[in-house]
């Protein structure tokens, strides 16, 4: 029944949403060589960004490659932050995949008699940001550059074996288009260094390779597991008949099916994610997301209380008949509203307005019912005779391990120096010393769940090196206690904001990680292992999400983790008070997306609103809410993933209700009305796709952005839109854009003309509202931005990315730039500069120099030499600095040190000036003219040491 209603489920997603195709090959390397055009021309190519981290939490490790002769050298691949390189066991790492156009990595391995190091793009976990990658990448100059070496429609790539005795000799193995079905996935071999490939091991269009495994002592001997899954935005399902493991022994240049019935490894439309590991040529340990029903359960029950389930058939006669404190105590544990109680819920089925169904149907959405599966779930078996029969290696089920998240899940390992010592992970991390017959945790406090890599000593019994959710751990004795190794700033945020605090704080909630908050002047300073104070501190758990923050008093925060779960935060008295509005019994659940959109009004900081498949509106900071629309998505759809829910929200400056949302199936709807009414503005757009924005002008009323996402089609090309009518017409301003789906656009507050725009692989500014693009490059990695906001005061551009934390930029020149000023040269305003005795000093002879720093922004329509002059208010020149101008932004730092020149003009001033220990004599307090000229431009401005 379950693989009838798939099918029908595929029939009907084929039929209604077969016009959003999947971005081909050619379309993704005409992309990629277009951003690198963009980087390479682009206006605003020299504008640093600097990194803020947070570092402390980290991000998910999808994999390691160690060094087998010294493993305190080892990289390691985040999900999508890159790979980083440590040659001292993980106490620092160094960025490595930065000069590549992309983050996002599926396997590493590194060739250490070559010194090539090979990464497979693509994350394979089929998480909700799980981005696809650009084909097999090469490097042998430690990451310096990176070559391409094909199979770029595969997306996502699990396996990379080299042959130890021929390093031309490669087998790679695919997974596939995570959202789409596609021919270029399976194994591939080739034999000549990567140049030519042959596909040796295909099952078919939807199921891909998600594991690859050769016998340590024999390259030829190989196994490999495939994988039949398919996700799309409302459902996902990740079993099917297309999973099963072959075998190969003549180094993957043919496969046979091992698991085949009769064989003892479950087989069939139950058969879920494998992992594999090899101890030798006999012994093969393979892990299963086994997803058939399990037999003879039990309904878990509490002291004899009542269950969801019983509701489902129980008849209203009955249900009156039911103990008020059993009824009572059912409604408090499952979080019914508290005005709920066992005596008015009877009087409402007395009268016909409620049945009893409607007390489990109230708790089932999309999340609960994924959870509710009873499935076998993750198991172990076992072959001593080279894959041909195998059998379950322990008795009963392996509870609390993959939580129903079976496809978040599924390595093995065992221990080279011992065949019974095996590894398993999924929430938590587990070995067995039996060959699996009996199993033990070894997490840890200081270890993230959530599991995902693992590397074994082969000499050091008990070294392990740990990749998780939460980023790497090292032990030494077998995971009975763990280093942790997190100095990469590679945190996965969904989404940031600021305070108005001076330094104003910068808030973000991540993957995995919660929600945390920290001073934007953070630096990375370790000084906090001492003090024990890191800059940034933990809020929320959970799945981080969106943040607001009251600005009459910031320590009031809204934030909340996954599936619409929010709270309301006094950080100053530490209270929380959960604000997640709840529907009505006998109404269907609300709908919330796992990044539900909240927003404070700006007209009124006590009125909030949040998406679900309704807009919510509370008058009372969340206390009580009111739905202010309608179902206002396409209604959802059948499925295990909550869908037909708000993804964005926006309100104008400029009238209090006059409110726009977009929905996750490509409904945008705009109410000038305070919700009394709604207007479908989506129909002239693309449909079906994510609505990942919506934004209301601040300059203009009746102006309106938008972005949708094809993500989740495999679809990659940008959308954007902006109308000048309240949405009843859109322009497209994607324009030269790159192919890379859209997830975030603000205006500038200030310049009406500057827009942002976060995208998969990376951020742009344009400078004349959408009509071209310029991309942010400057210290950015090609990485996934997801949130973006501007903190109006510090005029600087923060952006969230997903996988390399936060980035902060000072846009100050920016927001003086549009076309009518870009013939000319542009110099932003100088900030002023306190002075300090200690200038030219240090501590000691064994630290550094203190020097001040006088940053320069300037815009040149042209390249050119130039020269940067400080003189005083009546034009007496103290310093003359030469300066090679870009084409576009450029920043300069000037250490306000005087020339000899200019120390002669002061001393005739009688000015009290001193050299410094560092031989330097800085600006004396006081007012200067500094003048930028490039070839015949010239522009001033004036600052002060103050």
């Amino acid at each position: 029944m379950k693989s009838l209603l798939l099918a029908f489920f595929s029939i009907c997603t084929i039929s209604v949403f077969s016009q959003q195709p999947a971005t081909t090959t050619a379309e993704i390397v005409e992309s990629l060589q277009k951003k690198e055009i963009l980087t390479k021309t682009s206006l605003v190519k020299n504008l640093p960004f600097k990194n803020i981290g947070p570092t402390i939490m980290s991000g998910r490790v999808v994999g390691f490659a160690v060094n087998p002769q010294n493993p305190v050298e080892f990289y390691v691949g985040y999900a999508s932050g890159g790979v980083w390189h440590t040659e001292n066991n993980g106490t620092t790492f160094k960025p490595i995949l930065d000069s590549s156009p992309t983050q996002n990595v599926g396997c590493l391995v590194m060739d250490w008699k070559t010194k090539t190091l090979w990464v497979g793009t693509g994350e394979v976990n089929a998480s909700r940001s799980s981005y696809a990658g650009i084909g097999l990448l090469k490097s042998t100059d430690n990451g310096e550059s990176w070559g391409n070496m094909g199979l770029t429609d595969s997306h996502h790539i699990s396996s990379i074996l080299i042959n130890p005795v021929n390093s031309d000799e490669i087998v790679v193995s695919a997974v596939g288009h995570l959202y789409s079905t596609n021919s270029e996935r399976g194994v591939f071999k080739s034999t000549d260094g990567g140049k030519t490939w042959n596909k040796t091991l295909f099952v078919d269009q939807q199921s891909g390779i998600i594991e690859m495994v050769s016998d340590p002592n024999n390259f030829n001997l190989m196994y490999a597991s495939s994988w039949d899954k398919d996700r799309k935005a409302w459902n996902f399902r990740g079993d099917g008949s297309g999973s099963a493991i072959f075998k190969s022994t003549n180094g993957g240049n043919t496969w046979d099916k091992v698991s085949v019935e009769g064989s003892g490894f479950p087989s069939g439309g139950g058969a879920g994610r494998i992992g594999l590991a090899v101890y030798d040529e006999n012994t093969v340990y393979a892990i299963i997301d086994n997803q058939n029903r399990r037999k003879d359960e039990t309904p878990n029950t509490d002291d004899d209380g009542l269950t969801k389930e019983q509701f489902k058939t129980m008849s209203s006669s009955q249900f009156l008949e039911l103990d008020n404190k059993k009824l009572d105590q059912y409604l408090l544990n499952n979080g019914f509203q508290e005005k709920y109680k066992a005596e008015n819920v009877k009087q409402m089925v007395r009268s016909g307005n409620v049945q009893p169904i409607d007390l489990a149907k109230y708790l089932e959405d999309a999340n609960t019912m994924l959870f509710d599966t009873p499935v076998v779930g993750a198991e172990v078996y076992k072959s001593t005779d080279g894959g041909i029969s195998w059998s379950k290696t322990h008795t009963g089920y392996l509870d609390d391990i993959y939580y129903s998240y079976g496809y978040y899940f599924g390595k093995i390992h065992v221990a080279p120096q011992e065949r019974n010592n095996i590894y398993i992970y999924g929430v938590p991390i587990l070995k067995s010393k039996d060959g699996g017959k009996t199993f033990t945790s070894i997490s840890a406090e200081n270890v993230h769940v959530d599991h995902h890599a693992l590397w074994i000593n082969p000499k050091l019994p008990g070294h392990l090196i740990n990749g998780n959710d939460g980023g790497v751990n090292i032990t030494y004795d077998d995971g009975d206690n763990w280093i942790k190794n997190n100095a990469p700033s590679v945190g996965q945020f969904y989404a940031v904001n600021v305070d108005n605090e001076t330094p104003y704080n910068v808030y973000g909630g991540l993957q995995d990680n919660g929600v945390w908050v920290g001073a934007h002047n953070s630096e990375d300073d370790k000084g906090w292992l001492q003090n024990g104070n890191y800059p940034f501190k933990f809020i929320m758990g959970g799945d981080g999400m969106q943040v607001e923050i009251d600005n009459r008093n910031s320590n009031i925060v809204y934030t909340g983790f996954q599936f619409g779960n929010y709270y309301r935060l006094n950080r100053e008295t530490e209270e929380s008070t959960n604000i997640q509005p709840k529907h009505e019994l006998g109404e269907s659940p609300y709908r919330f997306n796992w990044q539900t959109p909240i927003l404070l009004s700006s007209h009124n900081q006590d009125i909030l609103y949040l998406g679900g498949n309704k807009l919510m509106r509370s008058m009372d900071k969340g206390d009580n809410w009111q739905a202010i629309s309608d179902d206002i998505t396409k209604g959802g759809k059948p499925g295990n993933v909550a869908y037909g829910t708000l993804t964005c929200i926006s309100e104008s400056k400029f009238q209090f209700g006059l409110l726009y949302a977009g929905s996750d199936d490509g409904m945008i709807h705009v109410s000038k009305n305070s919700g009394g009414s709604w207007t479908n503005i989506s129909g002239s757009l693309p449909a079906d796709l994510w609505v990942s924005r919506i934004v209301a002008s601040t300059h203009k009323k009746e102006r309106v952005y938008s972005t949708l996402n094809g993500y989740r089609w495999d679809n990659f090309k940008p959308y954007v839109y902006v109308s000048e009518s309240y949405g009843a017409s859109w322009k497209d301003i994607s324009n030269n854009l790159p192919a890379s789906p859209v997830n975030v656009i603000k205006e500038d507050p200030v310049n009406e003309n500057v827009l942002y725009l976060g995208t998969d692989n990376g951020a742009y500014v344009s400078f004349n509202r959408g009509e071209s693009w310029e991309a942010f490059s400057k210290g950015l990695p090609n990485v996934a931005v997801h949130d973006l906001v501007v903190q109006k005061d510090a005029k600087d551009l923060v952006l969230g990315t997903h996988g390399r934390s936060i980035y902060i930029a000072d846009i100050l020149l920016l927001q003086e730039m549009d076309t009518s000023k870009m013939n000319g040269l542009i110099l932003a305003d100088i900030e002023d500069v306190t002075a300090s005795r200690r200038w030219g000093d240090r501590f000691s002879q064994w630290s550094e120099y203190n020097e001040p720093s006088v940053m320069l922004q300037f815009y040149s329509p042209q390249d050119g030499e130039g020269t940067v002059s400080v003189e005083t208010k009546d034009g007496k020149q103290l310093q003359l600095l030469t300066v090679n101008a870009s084409k576009g932004v450029n920043v300069f730092e000037y250490d306000a040190h005087i020339s000899e020149k200019g120390i002669k003009q002061l001393k005739k001033e009688d000015l009290k000036i001193r050299k410094s220990n560092n031989g330097k004599t800085y600006l004396p307090v006081g007012e200067y003219i500094i003048k930028v000229k490039i070839n015949s431009m010239e522009v001033k401005k004036v600052f002060s040491i103050k």
